[in-house]
C-alpha cells in the first residue's frame, strides 16, 4: 500500500493587507508650545497685535501718538473619532492568531486613522472662510499650465510677504508625475517655481477633497466620504505656520478579557481629539485650486 502523508497546514508571518500611505499632512502638526496651551480646555485663545505705523517727528512737538490693538481670536477643539474593536476569546484562539490585535491595532492605524487625518485637515483648511478655492480642470493640463499655476501663486505670496521657508505644495501623485516627467523631457526648460517651495508632498486623491463628510459610525456607516459640495483638489500650497494642528488626546488601548465584565472578548479603544484651525491673520498663506464641481 503506497504511503498516504497528509500536508499540514500553518499561518505564515506575512499578511494579506490593503495598500494604504501613513499620514501626509504631519508636516503641518503645531510646535509644542501651542500643544501646551490647549492642554485644559475645549478653546484655546490666540492673541492678535496691530501697531499703528510711523509718523513725521517735528522737532517744536516731538512724536505722533499712534495706538495698539490686542485682542485674542477663539479656536475650538473641532475633530472627536474613536471606535471599540471586539474579539471574541473562542475566535481568536480557535483561529490561532492571538496576536491579531496587535496587527488590527497597526492596520487601524494605516488603513483608518491616518487617511481620515489627512482628508480632514485638508477639508478644513480648503473651507476655511476667506480661503478662495480657485476652480480649474487639470485632468489633461500640460505641465506648462500647473506650473503657470504655481508661478502666479508664489508671486502673489511674495507680494503679500508670506514668508518663503515655511512654505509646502500639497499635490496629487498625477499631477507631480505631469510636473516630473517634463522635467525629464525638458531638462533646459524652467521649472525654478518648485524652487519656491520648501517641500513637495503628494497627496492621494481619496484623502484630497475641499469638503469631507465624517460618518457617525450608525448603520455601519464608518471613516469619511467626499462630500456632496465637496471638490477634487489639485494641489494645495500652505505657509506652515498659518496652522493650528494637533491632538490634544490620543487614547489606544487593549483590554483583555479579564477586564471586561459583560463580554468575554478582547477589545481594542482608540479615541482621537484635536484641532485643525487656520490663523486668522495668515490666510494670505494659503491658496488651493481644486476641480470644478459641476
Amino acid at each position: 500500500m503506497a504511503n498516504s502523508i497528509a500536508y499540514t497546514q500553518n499561518y505564515t508571518s506575512v499578511i494579506d493587507e490593503v495598500y494604504k500611505r501613513a499620514a501626509v499632512s504631519a508636516c503641518l502638526n503645531s510646535p509644542r508650545r501651542m500643544v501646551r496651551a490647549g492642554r485644559n480646555a475645549k478653546e484655546i485663545m490666540i492673541p492678535k497685535i496691530e501697531v499703528m505705523g510711523l509718523g513725521d517727528y517735528t522737532r517744536n512737538v516731538g512724536y505722533k501718538t499712534g495706538a495698539i490693538t490686542y485682542g485674542f481670536e477663539t479656536k475650538t477643539f473641532n475633530y472627536d473619532r474613536g471606535i471599540r474593536l471586539l474579539a471574541d476569546v473562542m475566535d481568536v484562539e480557535e483561529a490561532g492568531v492571538l496576536d491579531c490585535f496587535v496587527e488590527a491595532g497597526s492596520e487601524l492605524q494605516r488603513t483608518q486613522v491616518a487617511p481620515e487625518a489627512d482628508a480632514f485637515t485638508f477639508a478644513e483648511i480648503a473651507s476655511h472662510e476667506g480661503v478662495t478655492v480657485a476652480e480649474e480642470d487639470l485632468s489633461s493640463a500640460e505641465a506648462e499650465d500647473v506650473l503657470a499655476g504655481l508661478r502666479t501663486v508664489t508671486s502673489e505670496m511674495d507680494e503679500l510677504e508670506v514668508t518663503t521657508g515655511s512654505r509646502i505644495l500639497f499635490i496629487t501623485p498625477t499631477l507631480k508625475g505631469v510636473l516630473d516627467d517634463f522635467s525629464l523631457a525638458n531638462p533646459n526648460r524652467s521649472k525654478a517655481v518648485l524652487t519656491r517651495f520648501s517641500r513637495i508632498v503628494e497627496v492621494p486623491q481619496s484623502r484630497f477633497y475641499t469638503a469631507i463628510d465624517l460618518n457617525s459610525g450608525e448603520e455601519e456607516k464608518f471613516g469619511y466620504a467626499k462630500a456632496a459640495t465637496g471638490a477634487d483638489i489639485n494641489w494645495m500650497v500652505v505657509e506652515r505656520s498659518a496652522v493650528i494642528k494637533f491632538d490634544k488626546h490620543v487614547a489606544s488601548r487593549m483590554f483583555s478579557p479579564d477586564e471586561l465584565e459583560t463580554l468575554d472578548s478582547y477589545m481594542m479603544k482608540y479615541r482621537k481629539y484635536g484641532i485643525v484651525e487656520l490663523l486668522d491673520n495668515k490666510l494670505d498663506g494659503v491658496r488651493v485650486s481644486a476641480k470644478p464641481t459641476a
